[in-house]
């Protein structure tokens, strides 16, 4: 291990360390419980019919977090609104919902998937879904792939933007890059999903412009 370390340090390599973790699904037993309707089909053949969400924590220097929700087309890839709050409360959820809305013009008839998280599972969330005309699907309990587009979205950005580093300075440079990162992962980074091309190039080349409006976060 030493000698790994020696060689490492001479050339300039840096090992990729795993940050602490933090819990952001708690399920409520009593809570409704959804099925599944994706089975893990995280396809869909045209923008607004499919979407996956989950939350992720933004760790901060002085220990504290921020809470990203996002809102995620399964046609594109794209990512279609998010919400970074410094809680975890069922309002987070609800204004990336809310977000999408608006972005999208309506998500009637539109599948949104989920882990159990309680805040997925609350009456506010449900109320939202059905007043938007959005049917909720739900992956098994502790399941990560069965919400494996969201998860993997999480890991990207985090790598990318956090690379080594443990944590974000404070609120301001967390909200600032999460921004950058957000806006550039739409319009710049390539996707292997989308022909190598960024989400909404892709949504954009395959679908009337009608159906793509400009990314709007909650407010």
């Amino acid at each position: 291990r030493k000698r790994v370390a020696r060689l490492m340090r001479a050339g300039g390599i840096a090992g990729y360390r795993k940050r602490r973790r933090v819990r952001t699904t708690v399920p409520d037993q009593a809570a409704s419980k959804y099925p599944d309707l994706m089975g893990r089909d995280f396809t869909a053949d045209a923008p607004n019919r499919k979407y996956v969400g989950d939350i992720t924590y933004l760790p901060l220097a002085d220990g504290s977090n921020l809470y990203l929700a996002t809102v995620i087309d399964c046609y594109s890839r794209r990512l279609v609104a998010w919400a970074v709050r410094d809680h975890m409360r069922t309002s987070l959820v609800v204004d990336a919902l809310r977000a999408a809305a608006r972005t999208r013009g309506s998500l009637k008839g539109a599948v949104f998937h989920s882990d159990h998280g309680s805040v997925y599972t609350s009456k506010d969330f449900h109320k939202a879904c059905k007043d938007l005309g959005v049917t909720q699907s739900m992956g098994a309990v502790g399941t990560s792939a069965d919400n494996a587009l969201a998860e993997s979205f999480n890991a990207a950005f985090k790598r990318e933007v956090l690379m080594d580093e443990r944590a974000w300075p404070d609120k301001m440079a967390c909200r600032r890059q999460t921004f950058r990162w957000l806006t550039r992962y739409n319009t710049v980074r390539r996707h292997s999903y989308c022909d190598n091309l960024p989400p909404n190039t892709y949504e954009n080349h395959h679908t009337p412009a009608a159906a793509t409006a400009t990314l709007e976060p909650a407010a």
